[in-house]
């Protein structure tokens, strides 16, 4: 009897992990242990402290994936984004990580990081309907 394919809008964690752990027993056997370590570069509202804004990313498999960037409407075209790339640049040399990558709308900043130096590698037109998904990369050498 085949195996059976089911649909589910609900997945559990449980039902992630089921997925989740051969997938990563497969890569270790490929490509060794991979421990992974997350970090952001946090701006805070000088007057209550609060997070506004910054970075978050992962490093990974001797690259750096900045997955979040936000710098709020208050502090914008007085070079904190720029600041903020140079300080995950600084850290991804640090850590010893081979480059870094990230993903952006057309929308969003995709000049942004080509002045930052970065090289698209792909995108995804159409995504969603009417702009592009830009993926870039920046090696460290």
């Amino acid at each position: 009897m085949a195996s059976a394919i089911e649909l589910s809008f609900e997945v559990t964690e449980q039902e992630r992990q089921a997925i989740l752990q051969p997938l990563m027993a497969y890569n270790i056997s490929q490509c060794g242990e991979n421990p992974f370590e997350t970090f952001g570069l946090l701006l805070r509202d000088p007057a209550s402290q609060e997070v506004v804004g910054g970075l978050y990313g992962k490093i990974s498999y001797g690259w750096m994936f900045i997955e979040l960037l936000s710098v709020p409407e208050s502090m914008r075209t007085q070079g904190m984004g720029s600041r903020l790339m140079h300080a995950a640049e600084e850290l991804a040399r640090e850590k010893g990580c081979a480059g870094i990558w990230l993903d952006t709308f057309s929308f969003q900043a995709p000049g942004f990081y080509r002045k930052q130096g970065f090289s698209e590698f792909g995108h995804i037109a159409g995504y969603p309907p009417g702009h592009t998904r830009h993926f870039f990369q920046k090696h460290l050498g």
